[in-house]
Parts: C-alpha cells; sequence; structure tokens
C-alpha cells in the first residue's frame, strides 16, 4: 500500500515525465489533420494523401484566394512539388515562410525541394534554420536530415 509521500511522488514523476508529450507541438506533415490557422485543411490532406494532386490544388487555390496562412502557401507549395512543378513550389514555400518564418514543415518541404533539384548546399541551410528551431529535434529536421542522407548516400 502506498504511502500519501510516496503517492505524490508518483504522481510527481508522472506529471514530470509526460509533460514532454502534453506541451510538445504537433508536426504538420501532409497526413496530419492539424492546422496552424482557422481553416479546417483535412480534406485537401485527404486528397495529398491519395494522391489526388490536381484536386487538392483546385481547392487551395481557392482557400489562398479567402486566407493567406502559412500552411495553406506549404501544401501548395508540397502538392506542386510532387508534380514536378519544382519552380512554382519554391514560389509557395517562400511565401508561406514570409507570413511565418519560424513555419517548421515549410522548412522541410523547402529543403526536400532543395535536394530533389540538386542544391544541397540550400538544403542544408533549411537544416540549419530547422536545428536552430528545435534543437532537441522534431520530425521535420528528421526528415529533411534523412532526404540528405539518402541523396550522400547515392
Amino acid at each position: 500500500m502506498l504511502t500519501r509521500t510516496s503517492f505524490l511522488s508518483l504522481a510527481l514523476l508522472t506529471g514530470i515525465a509526460l509533460t514532454p508529450a502534453l506541451t510538445s507541438s504537433a508536426a504538420f506533415a501532409v497526413d496530419d489533420d492539424t492546422s496552424t490557422g482557422s481553416v479546417d485543411l483535412s480534406s485537401v490532406r485527404a486528397k495529398i494523401q491519395a494522391g489526388s494532386y490536381g484536386a487538392a490544388l483546385e481547392e487551395l487555390r481557392g482557400l489562398a484566394e479567402d486566407t493567406q496562412q502559412a500552411d495553406i502557401y506549404n501544401l501548395m507549395g508540397y502538392t506542386l512539388r510532387k508534380t514536378g512543378d519544382y519552380a512554382t513550389s519554391l514560389t509557395y514555400y517562400t511565401k508561406a515562410l514570409q507570413l511565418q518564418p519560424d513555419y517548421r514543415p515549410a522548412r522541410e518541404y523547402l529543403g526536400e525541394l532543395y535536394v530533389e533539384t540538386g542544391n544541397i548546399g540550400k538544403a542544408r541551410e533549411q537544416l540549419a534554420a530547422l536545428v536552430k528551431l528545435c534543437p532537441g529535434g522534431c520530425e521535420e529536421r528528421q526528415d529533411l536530415e534523412k532526404a540528405l542522407k539518402r541523396t550522400a548516400a547515392k
């Protein structure tokens, strides 16, 4: 049987252990239905996940007309990158980062664009920005590191 002091100590330790999980911000990967703004992007994310880039892009363009939001522009960049339109993709990632310079998903995806187009120096710049944004590590940083390692292994 736990004494009152043991119970309080156990409760305190449990709370400390759970704090990082409860307070960490969620990653905004394409398959993540969270958003930094007020626009519901779950439909767009589902289309992207299904590979329906044209339909996703059409919906995103409609949303962008009404709302300037980093995650909308980031997803536009992602969708365009997946269709091979790297130049326009770059424009939308840049716009996302103008709106929100610390937006980790745009840093990751812009870095991946640079990897895909062979601009490793620029990709490393995005990785350096992610290291500053999440020195303890984050999904976006890990994903860009993996993309760079895959390129180095080729």
